[in-house]
């Protein structure tokens, strides 16, 4: 698989004008939301770090309330090899799985200490984007977690295509889930994770300033004539909201798929065959059931290798 998209050089963005490196804050003096868009929370996700380097390029500034963006694991950043891209993906740790309380408690990795500079600027935020990349080539997907507020919300930005319902990795809590982004009653965060493709994919940069752009659009922290006119690109003509329903994880290395799956194929009938473990089949338990970001690329035990999901509208039916 080539990796196209080049190496962004982030030597004056990483700077920031926080005193935390990599971190900028943009305050307009006004009230209104404090939104923050992450990148690089992976080493090897190269889009978001080109996103947010034309984000600062463009000088825009928000109207209202505070934009602060974020250039998270950078020395996992600066490890990165495209021949190696996902050797990268961290230095000690998944940094999208150190979120909670007790994980920020410590500082025993280069990912929990790094995400203890963030808290700070993450807690301040009403509203989050944090943007990703994939193992794998695929259609960009939008995940959303499960409170009505972020799927609403992902309705309301119309792209992309895909909208993925999702919860959290049973290995540890993500950014995009952390404190009040996935409290119930916390009415005014928002929080979604866009996945722009595959790592080397050079059209990812562009999927994420569209997204960018109808963000902060959302948020009403600038107007549409802010945006530089580029930024935005066709919406699809309709989207396609998906709800996980079972995350397969990897008891063991002993684990293939019976095809070369790619995502977002969807499988008529309940009983087909998606792969095995162990010697035991992988099936998949309903009719109409699509495949979510399958991928042993990073395959040990304990890891999600795919994601089984159903329309979500058609179960908000029976529900």
């Amino acid at each position: 698989m080539q990796f196209s998209l080049s190496l962004p050089d982030i030597q004056e963005e990483r700077q920031g004008n926080t005193g935390v490196p990599g971190l900028w804050c943009l305050d307009s003096g006004e009230a209104g939301r404090t939104v923050m868009i992450s990148a690089l929370i992976h080493g090897n996700e190269l889009c978001g770090a080109w996103a947010l380097k034309a984000v600062l390029a463009s000088g825009l500034k928000p109207r209202r309330g505070k934009l602060i963006l974020a250039f998270c694991n950078l020395d996992a950043f600066d490890r990165f090899d495209p021949e190696q891209h996902d050797a990268s993906r961290y230095v000690d740790e998944d940094m999208n799985r150190v979120w909670s309380d007790q994980k920020l408690a410590q500082t025993q990795t280069q990912e929990q200490r790094r995400a203890r500079a963030i808290l700070p600027w993450l807690e301040q935020a009403d509203w989050l984007l944090d943007l990703h990349s994939m193992h794998e080539p695929s259609a960009p997907l939008l995940l959303t977690g499960t409170l009505a507020r972020n799927i609403e919300l992902a309705r309301t930005l119309g792209a992309p295509e895909h909208v993925i319902v999702d919860s959290g990795h049973q290995d540890g809590v993500r950014m995009r889930d952390y404190g009040r982004f996935s409290d119930p009653e916390a009415h005014e965060a928002r929080s979604l994770l866009l996945e722009c493709g595959f790592h080397g994919d050079p059209d990812t940069p562009a999927i994420a300033l569209d997204l960018i752009a109808r963000f902060l659009l959302a948020s009403e922290i600038v107007e549409k004539e802010d945006l530089p006119s580029d930024w935005r690109r066709a919406s699809p003509d309709t989207q396609r909201v998906l709800q996980v329903t079972h995350a397969i994880v990897a008891p063991s290395m002993q684990v293939s798929f019976d095809q070369n799956w790619q995502g977002l194929e969807t499988l008529a009938d309940a009983g087909t065959a998606i792969g095995q473990a162990d010697g035991q089949a992988w099936l998949t338990p309903y009719d109409n059931c699509t495949l979510v970001m399958p991928s042993l690329r990073q395959l040990r035990p304990g890891v999600t290798v795919v994601r089984l999901a159903q329309n979500y509208d058609a179960l908000s039916e029976i529900a």
